[in-house]
């Protein structure tokens, strides 16, 4: 992910200076704004990004030669999502003083604490029958301690605010305005937000959208390469930063250069950047399997599933499934992953668009001759890849140090056909051989996990993989889409071995204190979900799904569900 591409309108020096001393006079009377007011802001925000929407999506499929329904849930839904949500936290700030603790609360046998936080109405429960999001909270996090320290920001008086400087994603166009909207409206700061090059695209669309809070100085857009992200990040102005991106990025930014420099400042903790940031910087996402004895159906469900999440997006998804881990000598084994062949084989090849996707793709597959290939090559396009029986004991394996950031699946095996004994060889595998800590996904059977011992493995598990979301049965991307949950890498994570990042974005119920989300929905779902790269109606409701989520009305369902199902 560490490649990089040229800007087309690169924002000049004097422009920089200029954005920072902006959103630097307005940082404290942005701090002390009334919440209701910033609530206001962020309605009149979801109005304009809605209007954006249709354009925004458009010019999205152009850039990337992607399906327009891809693009309606990647870019301004999830965004238009996210700040409602964030209004509506304002909204009980002023009137109560802080925002809910979540749905509910729930002390776990170990003590621990889950806030359920999914879903975040009664109309979320009917639109997702059956998924459910919770975080659990750190060891020692109590209830009352959850209180105090939710809305941190919100308990100042008289804050003074600052500025943060936010290098947006390349990949996904929802990540540059909900990582702005976390910056200004949970820690309430104003924000300069520079373009990734390789979706600059958005950014008349965004600066549009966002006028409202634009035109008052709170926000300011810029454009550029690392040119303009290494003027930003070291200005004496700016007082925090975000990044989406590469480990490589960070490290580069935090510590300098490689090189002896680099090391003298790793060892005497002596950072090059003196301010504050937080990242989220991608994973080797995996999606183990407990054995048992799937249906046809459950296997082409869980397939399909497993497809959309390598296919979507051309696969440059920080959260994209990339190593499946199965158990030795499971009966369905090949079944499962011949499915998940065909399913490959059904999705046409996309334009390989991210910066360097081409060398890394070939450079992973060396080695692995017997690797399967699906699809058209050539005209900016890359085949999907399936790697089969990659070896689990191989510690030097390319492919579980590196996050492909292209359209490769690989497969290895550990443990037995014992769903106990899985479970454990899984988690260690996938905690201690695998980079990144960002997100990773069980595939279990409702069956299995009523058993008292399996459901206790699984709970066990759960707890102690290091990621910042564990999903079950289904992509970890929805913890990022319904905006209630936090988002980022596990808090494990240090400035010296960054993994996935530091820091939550998102995080609409403004929690502190989590060790990680969960997120779980049933095996099989039907009809199968509007994300599914074969829902052939989703392009029809998805412009729908997005008028809902900017203002949720029982009246619309009808509307909605005549899509989804007809």
């Amino acid at each position: 992910m560490s490649a990089t591409a040229a800007s087309a309108t690169p924002t000049t020096s004097h422009l920089i200076d200029e954005a920072v001393g902006i959103v630097k006079d307005h940082a404290r009377p942005f701090a002390r704004l009334a919440p209701m007011e910033k609530a206001t802001l962020l309605r009149e925000c979801v109005a304009r990004l809605l209007e954006e929407a249709p354009g925004w999506v458009a010019a999205g499929a152009h850039a990337r030669a992607a399906p327009l329904a891809e693009e309606w849930l990647s870019g301004p839904s999830a965004a238009i999502r996210m700040f409602r949500l964030l209004a509506e936290s304002l909204e009980e700030i002023a009137t109560s003083g802080h925002p809910s603790l979540g749905r509910s609360t729930r002390a776990r046998p170990d003590g621990r604490m889950e806030v359920s936080l999914f879903p975040a109405s009664t109309l979320d429960g009917v639109t997702f029958s059956g998924f459910s999001g919770h975080v659990l909270m750190a060891d020692g996090v109590t209830p009352d301690g959850a209180r105090a320290r939710q809305a941190a920001f919100y308990q100042e008086r008289d804050p003074e605010g600052g500025v943060s400087v936010i290098l947006g994603a390349g990949n996904v166009s929802s990540i540059p305005p909900m990582d702005a909207a976390t910056k200004m409206f949970i820690e309430g700061k104003t924000c300069v937000l520079k373009m990734n090059p390789v979706n600059e695209w958005v950014g008349p669309f965004l600066e549009r959208a966002l006028a409202p809070l634009i035109d008052r100085g709170y926000l300011r857009l810029v454009y550029g390469g690392g040119d303009v992200g290494s003027a930003l990040v070291y200005h004496p102005g700016v007082d925090d930063v975000h990044i989406t991106g590469s480990d490589r990025t960070h490290d580069l930014i935090v510590w300098g250069p490689p090189g002896p420099e680099r090391d003298r400042r790793m060892a005497q903790n002596d950072p090059l950047l003196k301010v504050p940031i937080s990242s989220e910087l991608g994973n080797v996402s995996p999606v183990a399997i407990v054995p048992h004895a799937y249906t046809d159906d459950e296997l082409w469900f869980q397939a399909r599933n497993v497809v959309t999440m390598v296919t979507n997006n051309a696969s440059f998804n920080c959260n994209a499934a990339k190593m499946l881990v199965t158990a030795t000598g499971w009966p369905q084994r090949e079944r499962f992953l011949d499915l998940v062949a065909q399913g490959l084989a059904s999705v046409p090849t996309r334009v390989a668009y991210y910066p360097g996707a081409s060398e890394r793709y070939e450079h992973l597959l060396e080695g692995h001759d017997d690797a399967q290939r699906f699809g058209e090559a050539g005209r900016g396009r890359l085949p999907w890849a399936l790697i089969r029986g990659v070896d689990a004991g191989d510690t030097g394996e390319p492919l579980f140090r590196t996050e492909p950031f292209c359209g490769i699946l690989s497969e290895t095996s550990v443990g037995s056909t014992d769903p106990v004994e899985f479970l454990d060889a899984a988690t260690h595998f996938m905690n201690d051989r695998l980079w990144g800590t960002l997100n990773a996904m069980v595939i279990v059977p409702d069956s299995l996990e009523r058993d008292a011992t399996v459901g206790a493995a699984l709970d066990h598990a759960v707890v102690a993989l290091r990621y910042g979301t564990v999903a079950i049965n289904h992509w970890p991307a929805l913890a990022y889409a319904f905006g209630t949950m936090p988002w980022g890498g596990h808090p494990s994570a240090t400035l010296k071995n960054i993994q996935s990042g530091l820091g939550w974005v998102h995080n609409t119920y403004m929690l502190d204190g989590m060790d990680k989300t969960v997120v779980r929905g049933p095996l099989v779902v039907k009809p199968h979900p509007l994300w599914f790269y074969d829902n052939t109606k989703a392009r029809a409701a998805l412009p729908f799904v997005a008028d809902m989520e900017a203002s949720p009305s029982w009246w619309k369902l009808p509307r909605l569900l005549f899509r989804v199902l007809v």
